[in-house]
């Protein structure tokens, strides 16, 4: 192999190194914010499944990839127009399935019950908007 083969070679083994540890250190930093928890996104109740971090915001519920480099998330949802429409558990897993609709969209989310939880106590909390107080 010449140099340049070489260099070409090393260089290709170091971009992929590069690549593989931002994901990993991305992956990392989205399971460390507050109010972050693993989550995986379907497209129908039974998948296919993306796994994903979702966080709670304070307008707003975020999604991103687990593997992605992206820096917005893939997917997001307006706290006010949010609501569960079913739960159920899959079986062996130790999971739940939950249906949400937004607006007219239904959203299939798989969580643990923990973290079930967590996102119909963030549901529920929903400030009241100023101009619906009477």
């Amino acid at each position: 192999m010449s140099g340049v083969g070489v260099v070409l070679v090393v260089g290709a083994v170091v971009i992929v190194l590069a690549l593989v540890g931002l994901a990993l250190s991305r992956a990392h930093t989205l399971d460390r914010r507050v109010g972050s928890f693993r989550c995986a996104f379907g497209r129908t109740p039974s998948g296919p499944w993306s796994a994903g971090i979702a966080q709670y915001g304070a307008r707003q519920l975020y999604w991103w990839r687990r593997t992605s480099l992206a820096p917005r998330p893939a997917a997001r949802w307006d706290r006010l127009g949010l609501s569960v429409v079913e739960r159920r558990a899959v079986e062996g897993t130790g999971l739940v399935v939950v249906t949400c609709r937004s607006g007219a969209q239904d959203v299939f989310l798989q969580m643990s019950p923990e973290a079930y939880a967590g996102l119909t106590s963030w549901i529920e909390a929903t400030p009241s908007r100023v101009g619906s107080v009477i």
